[in-house]
């Protein structure tokens, strides 16, 4: 009878040191996470911007599955024994931790419900509420590359599918944009051999095409039509480019670039594509996949036409020995003006008193940059003119002068809003509103 109470003394001992640890283990990360929440919400990185999980506490197992499998880091945490966003403006939407839950606890949703999303509404095939206008990649919310791809070819995949019947007077597809999502429907329109044209306004890439060189831009593998599994992990930007440049050459496509659409006109049987240089294109279908930045935002400021304006950064290595400042708060403003102080004189001016919304590592690197003294960083300033050999900049402390060779400006850009309502599409702000793409 001793040696059993002994015996069951032991093992409860056993137990209930396994309990204590296991407590003071989660004391340990929900702590963690706690402090974590708090920086976050300092840094103006809680709230969520677009795309982002949410947890359904009720179903949550708290298996931690989503938190490991996040490429991005610190996005999702474990406190208290429940699921928790932390730094929720920092999510790309890869959907790892959607399909890592072991018991389908989350959703991916875009605003929420206070701070709503414009998007314009389409169908599970991609199309909108404009019959034959399909929208695919970043301006229907979805922004990360591999999505992107993903959704250019299951837009005209659905075109397909609907059944089309070829025309001599009319294109089958007109493809705009030639970034991730446009260059995978062109992919796919060779592949079903269709009659199309695809038009960029910039350069192949698109938004991808203007990136720092450095820049890492995909971070998973995807399937890229006519070509197959892409599995370029921490790639550059010029890595991808010569990847796209290399296919769309293999299978004979050629993008219209510097070609900017101004309207697409309905003309009940067929659009009326109609570019910036006079070109009409009459076409049974289009997609849309520009992106949401669209244009450039511009200052507003004298002197922002002048050549030494430029809204982008393509070959920084060989800009040396000017005066350059960058204007911006951004990781596009960041990693530019990172990239040019290697060579170069460079002011970084930004409206705000911190980059709240700059990823983590680029903050470290500016924050490096600033104790080094290689980065002039002005906050609280706004440039108010623009002049030949200088730049005025308004401080809280009154308007100064910035001797200036060269300015850069990442101020965002301009929501195709009217181009798309022109066009018939409805666009509408979305709160909380769960992307049905990821849904299994």
């Amino acid at each position: 009878m001793v040696e059993q109470l002994i015996i069951y003394g032991v093992i409860l001992g056993f137990c209930g040191l396994i309990v204590f640890y296991y407590l003071r283990k989660m004391k340990q990360v929900s702590d963690e996470t706690e402090s974590k929440i708090e920086q976050a919400k300092q840094d103006g990185l809680f709230e969520p911007v677009s795309l982002h999980p949410v947890i359904d506490l009720g179903t949550c197992i708290k298996s931690g599955a989503c938190v490991t499998a996040c490429p991005e880091h610190d996005i999702l945490g474990i406190m208290n024994g429940r699921g928790t966003l932390i730094n929720a403006s920092n999510c790309v939407g890869h959907g790892a931790c959607f399909h890592a839950c072991p018991v389908e606890a989350i959703s991916l949703v875009i605003g929420t419900e206070k701070r709503g999303v414009d998007l314009p509404h389409v169908n599970q095939d991609y199309e909108t509420n404009v019959p034959g206008i399909y929208i695919a990649g970043e301006l229907g919310g979805m922004g990360l590359i591999k999505n992107s791809v993903e959704q250019g070819q299951a837009a005209v995949d659905s075109i397909v599918r609907k059944g089309h019947k070829s025309m001599s007077d009319l294109l089958d597809v007109v493809i705009i944009g030639a970034g991730p999502a446009g260059i995978a429907a062109s992919l796919t329109a060779k592949k079903h051999q269709l009659n199309f044209v695809t038009l960029e306004q910039d350069s192949l890439g698109g938004t991808v095409f203007t990136f720092p060189r450095s820049k890492i831009v995909m971070t998973s593998p995807m399937d890229l039509p006519l070509h197959g599994k892409v599995k370029l992990f921490d790639t550059s930007k010029s890595e991808l480019l010569d990847l796209w440049t290399s296919v769309l050459s293999k299978n004979q496509i050629s993008i219209r670039e510097h070609t900017k659409v101004e309207s697409i006109v309905n003309e009940r049987t067929h659009f009326v594509v109609n570019t910036g240089q006079g070109e009409v294109y009459k076409t049974q279908n289009v997609v849309i996949a520009i992106g949401r930045r669209g244009s450039p935002r511009k200052l507003g400021v004298p002197g922002e036409m002048s050549e030494k304006v430029a809204y982008r950064l393509l070959e920084p290595e060989m800009i040396s020995g000017k005066r350059i400042m960058v204007v911006g708060g951004g990781d596009s403003a960041i990693e530019s003006a990172l990239l040019l102080a290697d060579q170069n004189q460079v002011t970084l001016s930004y409206r705000s008193d911190s980059f709240a919304r700059a990823k983590p590592k680029n903050r470290e690197n500016i924050a490096e940059a600033i104790r080094k003294n290689s980065v002039d960083v002005r906050f609280n300033t706004n440039p108010t003119s623009i002049e030949a050999d200088y730049v005025l900049l308004s401080t809280p402390e009154g308007e100064v002068k910035i001797p200036n060779d060269q300015i850069y400006i990442f101020a965002g850009g301009e929501l195709p809003t009217d181009f798309l309502k022109n066009a018939g599409i409805e666009i509408t702000k979305r709160f909380g509103y769960t992307v049905k793409s990821y849904r299994k």
